[in-house]
Formats: structure tokens, C-alpha cells, sequence
């Protein structure tokens, strides 16, 4: 017997990163870039995750930047679908936006020793 009652749902993991691709129909890939310290050299080190991500309306374009809520196996690869564009992309250009252009912008993830 479960204590969720029907019309709630559990909390759910929500991420915010940048539209890198549009692979398909109603499909995207959102790079997630975030910079943690080397364990040994503790130098900054930038790190990324790439999303698969089902966009519903196709409503995305290269360089937006998203939020992405995960969810329930839609195929292979997708388990995470665009809840809201949080900013639109400045330019109407399809060209996919570098590792270094997201690590400038993303605040350093901190790691516990």
C-alpha cells in the first residue's frame, strides 16, 4: 500500500544546462558543464553530462538554455524531458556552442573531501 495519494508525484531531480544539438523530432541533447577539483592535483577541473532529452513541442533551438525534469524511460536513451526555456538563444545561428563557451558561465560545483 502506498502513501502517495493520486494527483501528486514524487519529487523529481531537475537540472538546468544548454540545447547542444537537435538529433530529431521532438529530441534534443542538453550539455550540463560544471567544474569540480582535480582529487589529487586540485586544479579546477571542467566537466560536462550530456542529456538525451524529449522536447515535446520542438519548441528548442541550438544555444537555449533549459530546464530539464527527469522521467519515466521514453526510449533508449531519453529519461529526461524540457519543462521550461529559461533563456532563448541570442542567435538564430544552428552552430552548437563549445565546452569552454558553457564552462565560463557555469558556477564551480563543490565536491566534499
Amino acid at each position: 500500500m502506498s502513501s502517495v495519494t493520486p494527483g501528486s508525484r514524487n519529487s523529481r531531480k531537475t537540472q538546468i544546462g544548454f540545447v547542444t544539438s537537435r538529433s530529431g523530432d521532438k529530441s534534443v541533447k542538453v550539455t550540463i558543464a560544471y567544474k569540480t577539483p582535480h582529487p589529487l592535483y586540485h586544479k579546477v577541473v571542467n566537466r560536462q553530462t550530456v542529456l538525451h532529452v524529449h522536447d515535446e513541442k520542438n519548441e528548442t533551438k541550438v544555444g537555449d538554455k533549459v530546464e530539464v525534469m527527469e522521467t519515466r524511460p521514453l526510449s533508449r536513451l531519453k529519461r529526461w524531458r524540457v519543462i521550461s526555456v529559461v533563456q532563448a538563444a541570442v542567435a538564430d545561428i544552428g552552430v552548437a556552442i563549445s565546452e569552454k563557451d558553457v564552462a565560463e558561465t557555469v558556477p564551480t560545483k563543490i565536491t566534499k573531501a
